[in-house]
This record gives C-alpha cells, structure tokens and sequence, in this order.
C-alpha cells in the first residue's frame, strides 16, 4: 500500500520541582507574578518538554535528553518553544507532520485557565498547527504526592503525526518550523 497515509501517536511525560526566584514557563508563556518557577537546565518549560517528547517518540527520533542534553551548556536558559521548533523540523526531515497535540498539565497553583488561550496558541505556532489541533487541559494532585504538596509540576502530551507522502507538504511543514535565529526570549503573555 505505497502512497498510503500512516498514523502515528507518541506519549511525552516531565516534571520539574519549583524553585523561587526563576519564572513560570509554561508553554511558552510566563506567568505574570508568580511566587516560583520550575528548576532545570534550559528555561524548565515542563509542557514544553512533554509535548517535545511526545513528538519525538510519535516519529521514533528518540527523547529530548538524547536531542538536548542537559550536559551540553549550549542549552542553557534555553527557550523550549524555540526546540519545539527544531524537533519539529526534525520530525519533518524523517517525514512526519504533527497532526493534533493533547495535552494535560499537573500543578496545585497558581490556576492555568486564565493562561489557556496564550499557551494554545504559542504552542500551536511553534508546531505549525491552528489552535484547535492543540488542547490543554489542567489537573491538581487534590494534595497528595510531589504536586500536591507543590513540590513541583508536571506535564503529559500526546502528538499525532503522520506519514508526509508529499514532498511540498514536508518542504512546507521544514519551513514553518524552521528554527528561528536565536536571541532573548520574548516571552508570551495573556492579553499582550
């Protein structure tokens, strides 16, 4: 069955504690005022990472500690929606294109919802997907474990991709996510 369209899904899971004195990073955007960020190597954007893995492990390209090592200083501070961006471009070179990503974030506080619309849409842009292709939903440990005792965050996603058969497409899909030239982030914020 040459020609035919193949369907793949990956799971991506990460969590990192919190750390006072860092920003919330999540999904590319930061949050405004809150009391602590997460701790980690680039800027410990958790869903970020997820989703990240999540694509990886749908086009079989490994997971992000293989891609962007935390012993490689070149990741440092890194912005994590401008790897997205890489990892997609790579899933294209192998020839898959990220059709739909769910996502569910874990964290006591502060509340995702008034986020929600801000990180849909940074992390539709950088997957070169319309915002409805991207869902993020959010849920609390009810106080137990590591996130309810807010320890830290973490974050599940599912990316499915599929099969590119047509070399425009995957040209198309390369330049959308064609990593961008690097300076300071230029973080999202709701309603900016």
């Amino acid at each position: 069955m040459s020609g035919a369209t193949r369907t793949r899904s990956g799971i991506g899971w990460d969590s990192h504690r919190f750390k006072a004195g860092r920003p919330l990073i999540l999904g590319g955007v930061e949050f405004d005022g809150a009391q602590f960020g997460l701790d980690g190597h680039s800027d410990a954007d958790v869903l970020t990472h997820a989703v990240m893995d999540a694509l990886l492990g749908a086009a079989g390209l490994d997971d992000i500690g293989v891609h962007f090592p935390d012993s490689d200083g070149a990741y440092k501070d890194a912005d994590s929606i401008a790897l997205l961006r890489d990892v997609v471009a790579a899933a294209a070179t192998a020839g898959w294109r990220v059709v739909h990503v769910d996502t569910t974030m874990l964290m006591e506080r502060p509340k995702l919802g008034p986020y929600r619309t801000a990180i849909r849409e940074s992390l539709a842009g950088a997957l070169g997907l319309a915002v409805g292709d991207v869902n993020v939903k959010a849920s609390t440990g009810e106080g137990m474990g590591f996130v309810g005792r807010l320890e830290g965050a973490a974050a599940l996603a599912v990316a499915t991709v599929e099969s590119i058969a047509d070399p425009a497409i995957s040209e198309r899909t390369r330049q959308l996510a064609a990593p961008r030239p690097r300076r300071a982030p230029a973080r999202t914020r709701p309603g900016a």
